[in-house]
């Protein structure tokens, strides 16, 4: 397949239409416009469309009035053109077209909708439906993969934000879901993002390095990561994290790509960077807290030990991150089986 320039979760084209969210009255004209679509969330899960034969996966976009009542209403913009999904690895060789029959024409204006248990099972009670975000992002094409991703990013915040973090008060959503003003003292408070390093440490031999985190299954493996400190660049975090999690000193930090990562809060910012020169490589040393084992793997290292250990998810800038290096599509891995 061809190589993208982007991480997976950062492909879709949007128009976040910034201005229409400060225009009095607009939830009214959104629901009275016959154009608009809503996209309903559940627990962070999204509901996806009925599969009907020879299509693929898409979420569900319902008319305004078909949308029941919601704890929250977000606006996400307007769709710059329509995408076609991401075909299965069956319909592809059945030669099947996965364009959705009734896919949205540009300039269609989108909304989010959070449900509560009672609406969501009115809506749809077949749990089937309902999809996270590490589930159906596989599946779905570049424009509801970055509406999922966006939709629950401003679900998250919504939901850890209720109360105004200098004074205490309740908060009241608005600008169309992307502020809260604090019903005592009138601030605004908008939503907020954890910048995360993310990187692919290689050696002269040109390997790659792998850590398994604590909070994972054995034999999980994934590039080393970390939240950037106040005050920090993002090349500073790249060369304090390695130092940290593995004990070794890199340099040559380039930086590759970016997506967000919205569970929570994160964007992950893709580096990679070489072993100084004068460190071995072998002194690699896990710091036995955050990772519990580092690994060296050649290509041919990696491949032959796909079987034994788990790899990044496909959705994941690790995973996109560790096929550029790797020069395409890394061979299966055994399935992660950890949230």
């Amino acid at each position: 397949m061809p190589e993208s320039t982007s991480p997976p979760l950062a492909r879709a084209a949007l128009d976040r239409d910034g201005e229409a969210r400060g225009v009095d009255g607009f939830a009214e004209r959104f629901d009275a416009d016959p154009a608009s679509r809503v996209i309903v969330l559940h627990r962070g899960r999204a509901l996806l469309a009925e599969r009907v034969e020879g299509s693929a996966p898409r979420l569900q976009f319902l008319e305004p009035p078909r949308a029941p009542g919601s704890t929250l209403r977000c606006y996400l913009g307007r769709t710059i053109a329509a995408t076609a999904p991401v075909a299965s690895a069956d319909e592809a060789a059945a030669d099947v077209s996965t364009a959705s029959s009734d896919d949205l024409p540009p300039g269609t204006p989108i909304e989010l909708r959070v449900l509560d248990d009672a609406a969501a099972a009115r809506l749809e009670p077949e749990d089937a439906r309902w999809a996270n975000l590490r589930t159906a992002a596989p599946v779905l094409g570049d424009r509801d993969a970055g509406l999922f991703t966006e939709a629950l990013a401003l679900a998250n915040w919504h939901s850890a934000a209720p109360f105004c973090p200098r004074c205490g008060s309740t908060t009241t959503v608005v600008q169309a879901g992307w502020a809260r003003r604090c019903d005592r003292e009138g601030n605004l408070l908008f939503p907020r993002t954890d910048p995360a390093v993310i990187v692919l440490v290689t050696d002269d031999e040109d390997r790659v390095l792998l850590g398994s985190n604590a909070l994972w299954e054995q034999n999980r493996f994934s590039l080393l990561a970390g939240f950037v400190e106040p005050g920090e660049s993002l090349e500073s975090a790249v060369i304090r994290e390695v130092g940290e999690e593995a004990g070794l000193r890199v340099d040559r930090v380039e930086y590759r790509g970016s997506q967000p990562w919205p569970l929570p809060a994160s964007l992950m910012l893709g580096f990679t960077a070489r072993v100084a020169d004068g460190t071995t490589p072998s002194t690699a040393m896990p710091d036995g807290v955050e990772i519990l084992a580092l690994r060296w793997f050649s290509r041919d290292e990696l491949a032959a030990a796909t079987q034994e250990v788990a790899l990044p998810g496909g959705t994941s800038i690790a995973r996109w991150l560790l096929e550029r290096w790797y020069g395409g599509p890394v061979p299966e891995s055994r399935p992660w089986t950890a949230t």
